[in-house]
């Protein structure tokens, strides 16, 4: 495990036993017990990895964009078809449901449960490795769980926060299924505190429902929070995006800066040093983060050529660029490009084109739009499936092929087949150019 992923491993860990949440700076100062790793590189790697989901304190300020809360993330989920024994080979975890609330019978001498108490099991280990969560210990990955797994518990009973009354408006009263808390004190917005007619721990009636459900009493008692956490995760995660950087020189810089320019490729860009976008000599510029600036990678070329493969994982340099966390050692990766050949008309050269594809039944990647090894040929195709993404790039799409319908999520990267619940990794890369392609091009 890289330095840069035992920052993000020992960060999730630290939010793990704070019941998945901390906030910013006093999660940093947590981080830097063990890493000497400046604020500035940290509020880097949270705001860019998926793990982490940045939302803002409520009692914070506008201006500052390390006062904010960190969320922890998975997308990883427990299997629901494995509890009725109807899957065996899927993208979620095969686990017990009850070994997760910490309380399967089964697991305190009373035989053996049929259902998987492995994490590292041969199917649950991949999915974990993948995920960079095999080092993670179980509680804290069961905490994860609960955190993002919509299935595992209870919605917050909407008609107790109704009315007037111990239950509220809630017609089921003791037997309700839900949760009886107070809805403001899950948003972190109840105005009345310890004065308030609602519940901000469980009563004795969700608290006897959910040991029914097999809820251990730890969690039980730590629900609230837990609930405030799911809470920002579903509701606050758009915060993120407005979040200012609290340094001076942001590390990460926009998207249109981020973006080399066409007309520099070309010969004839007229705002020289004053353009806002890079200038380079390749359509493609590959970048390492030294803690100091951005510097170029050597072996560009054979880098992005790896890259446009969607089989690999790595390039093959002696110190190779994982593209999945786009990290090369302990150091922050990233790629410039062109704007995607969707953004622009036809006659533009030397736009970034963007293919899409979804993994197929022989290790192999397929392109959207093109056969498989049947000749079935999906409903749609790289370019609108570009289209959709830059469109909005955490939406799910609905994709046919033959008679099958499967639903594509963005923000997950995975195609999901909704009748028997298996998922696909889908990849986005761009289509090689070599060097010579370039000079050819920009020579005409």
């Amino acid at each position: 495990m890289s330095s840069y992923s035992r920052v993000i491993h020992h960060a999730t860990s630290i939010l793990c036993s704070q019941r998945g949440s901390m906030d910013f700076l006093q999660l940093h100062r947590k981080v830097f017990q063990r890493f000497d790793i400046t604020e500035e590189d940290f509020w880097y790697i949270v705001k860019r990895c998926s793990r982490f989901a940045l939302v803002r304190n409520k009692e914070g300020t506008e201006e500052l964009g390390n006062d904010c809360i960190v969320v922890a993330k998975t997308s990883l989920r427990l299997c629901k078809s494995y509890s009725k024994q109807d899957c065996y080979d899927c993208q979620q975890l095969h686990l017990c449901k009850y070994f997760v609330y910490g309380n399967c019978r089964y697991g305190k001498g009373r035989g053996q449960c049929k259902f998987s108490h492995d994490i590292h099991s041969k199917h649950n280990f991949p999915l974990l490795r993948e995920c960079t969560l095999h080092e993670l210990h179980e509680d804290d990955l069961f905490l994860l769980l609960l955190l993002n797994d919509p299935s595992l518990l209870p919605e917050v009973c909407s008609h107790y926060n109704k009315g007037s009354g111990p239950f509220g408006a809630c017609t089921f009263k003791e037997q309700c299924t839900k949760v009886h808390i107070c809805q403001y004190f899950v948003q972190d917005d109840c105005m009345f505190g310890v004065r308030c007619k609602r519940q901000h721990s469980i009563d004795e009636y969700s608290h006897r429902m959910l040991e029914e459900r097999g809820l251990s009493c730890d969690i039980i008692r730590d629900l609230p929070y837990i609930y405030q956490n799911i809470y920002r995760l579903n509701s606050n995660t758009a915060d993120s995006e407005r979040i200012s950087e609290p340094i001076s020189k942001p590390l990460i810089q926009t998207e249109e800066k981020n973006e080399i320019c066409l007309h520099f490729l070309r010969g004839n860009c007229r705002f020289q040093e004053q353009c806002i976008r890079v200038h380079f000599n390749l359509p493609y510029k590959w970048e390492v983060y030294d803690g100091n600036g951005w510097r170029n990678l050597r072996q560009m070329e054979e880098i992005e050529r790896a890259y446009c493969d969607p089989r690999n994982t790595f390039s093959p340099c002696s110190k190779p660029v994982d593209f999945q966390t786009m990290t090369r050692g302990p150091c922050p990766v990233r790629r410039l490009s062109t704007a995607s050949s969707v953004t622009k008309p036809s006659h533009y050269i030397l736009t970034t084109d963007w293919c899409w594809y979804y993994k197929g039944d022989h290790e192999n990647w397929i392109e959207y739009g093109q056969p498989d090894d049947k000749q079935r040929i999906t409903s749609i195709t790289s370019r609108e499936l570009e289209m959709a993404y830059l469109e909005d790039n955490t939406a799910e799409i609905t994709v046919m092929k033959g008679h099958r319908q499967y639903y594509l999520s963005f923000q997950d990267m995975y195609q999901r087949n909704p009748k028997h619940n298996t998922k696909r990794k889908v990849r986005r890369r761009p289509r090689f150019v070599s060097i010579n392609e370039v000079e050819s091009k920009t020579a005409r």
